[in-house]
């Protein structure tokens, strides 16, 4: 009978992380359904971005305030799973504070970690106040209503009551210690929690043993839910963010890539010795699309932009298009690409894992054209992000679709793209009369 508690444990323990790993699964199929695209170059510029933006968050702290706010969450986080490490050994092996043999350096720890907990309370009742209080501009945008608004407040409740529960099962443990009950050693420094326990004054030892525990089931089956909650969330950011800083454009910002369809093409159309006339062979692959009217037509680093979308708004707020009223919000792009993506991807599971056509796309299904043609291609979005995503190499990639497939451009473009035909130059003039403006009259 001794042994109960840990066997439920431990099926807890597997069940959560084994969920979490067929959530990993699926997103890294989901992610991998972009075409291929090889980033291997400059390892070290690579782990230095890595580093910098998603370990020092350094991008964050442009804006100071919720930089800082945000570098609490974080830190709080990170060091708390190291309490966490020590709730699941004790939860298979039915020992308690196992790390406590630490000594003084265990006391640290544990102090550090309530300071935290409360920090983090701290942090995230501001960023509620932010949202639902203040209700800054970039968080009540169209894109934002509904789930996205409902998702961003739910993880906020979640961190408190992870918080809360930490901080409730350390004072009911300090009130045993203090009692002497067996199984609760002396061991923890607790500059928090002992204010709480005051509260516990005069309860029994079997209560405080049940509030101890209570909190304490609840507080590692909560962080199992949250972890798998994560790939439903925004929160997806807290593990994509390595990779996707790792990954991120190296290039300058203003320099656009070659499509390699349209190389192709130039190549095929200049070699002396190719038939233009000629019918493509039996057994030749099928030309590639130009551009990217849906998201397996977008590479996977793209695809992993989606996913690590925080929904912050900081590209939204930077952009100039959606400053002066244009419906373009870089945000809900990469909003826009996830949902499709996660369509697709429970398409794929509902067909035995094959992709059955829904008569849906990217365009005009999630992202239209106004918004597309309304992007300046400035690189505000780009140079905002704090995690490194490119919501400006989507756009471009389904222009060219809207260019090269449809030839759909808005009549203006048509109309440059004619004049560079023609006079080599955007303006409708002929070449001789181009300096007949500083001729005197």
């Amino acid at each position: 009978m001794q042994y109960i508690p840990n066997v439920l444990f431990a099926v807890v323990l597997i069940l959560g992380i084994g969920f979490f790993v067929r959530n990993v699964g699926r997103l890294k199929r989901n992610i991998f359904l972009g075409k291929e695209l090889r980033v291997n170059d400059n390892k070290g510029q690579r782990w230095k971005n890595m580093a910098n933006i998603a370990l020092g968050q350094s991008k964050m702290v442009v804006r100071p305030v919720s930089g800082f706010l945000h570098i609490i969450v974080y830190v709080g986080f990170v060091i708390i799973n190291i309490e966490v490490l020590e709730i699941i050994i004790d939860g298979l092996l039915g020992t308690h504070r196992i790390f406590s043999g630490l000594g003084i350096v265990y006391d640290a720890l544990i102090a550090s970690f309530e300071i935290l907990a409360f920090l983090v309370i701290v942090a995230v009742v501001v960023f509620w106040i932010r949202r639902n209080v203040i209700r800054l501009k970039r968080f009540i945008k169209p894109e934002m209503e509904g789930w996205p608004k409902k998702d961003g407040n739910l993880i906020l409740y979640i961190e408190v009551v992870l918080m809360l529960l930490f901080l409730t099962m350390n004072a009911a443990d300090f009130q045993l210690q203090q009692l002497g009950s067996a199984h609760y050693a002396q061991a923890g420094s607790f500059p928090i929690s002992q204010f709480i326990s005051v509260g516990f004054q005069g309860f029994s030892e079997a209560t405080l043993i049940l509030i101890e525990r209570t909190a304490w089931w609840m507080h590692i089956i909560g962080i199992l839910f949250f972890l798998n909650y994560l790939y439903y969330s925004k929160h997806l950011h807290i593990l994509l963010a390595f990779p996707n800083t790792y990954y991120g454009k190296l290039r300058p910002k203003g320099q656009l890539p070659n499509l390699e369809s349209v190389t192709n093409e130039v190549k095929l159309m200049m070699d002396p010795s190719a038939d233009p006339f000629a019918a493509p062979a039996a057994d030749a692959p099928v030309p590639e699309k130009f551009g990217a009217s849906d998201v397996q037509d977008l590479n996977w680093v793209q695809l992993m932009n989606a996913y690590t979308c925080t929904e912050c708004g900081r590209c939204t707020d930077e952009c100039p298009a959606n400053q002066t009223g244009k419906k373009l919000s870089p945000r809900k792009i990469m909003m826009d690409t996830r949902d499709r993506l996660e369509e697709v991807g429970r398409n794929i599971d509902a067909n035995k894992g094959v992709f059955k056509e829904d008569g849906k796309q990217l365009l005009d299904s999630y992202i239209t054209k106004e918004e597309l043609w309304a992007c300046t291609s400035c690189n505000a979005c780009v140079e905002a992000c704090p995690v490194s995503i490119d919501p400006l190499s989507i756009i471009m990639d389904m222009r060219q679709y809207l260019v090269m497939e449809q030839s759909a451009a808005p009549t203006d473009l048509n109309n440059m793209m004619g004049n560079i035909e023609n006079n080599g130059a955007p303006w409708p003039f002929n070449q001789m009369d181009r300096l007949n403006w500083s001729k005197e009259s």
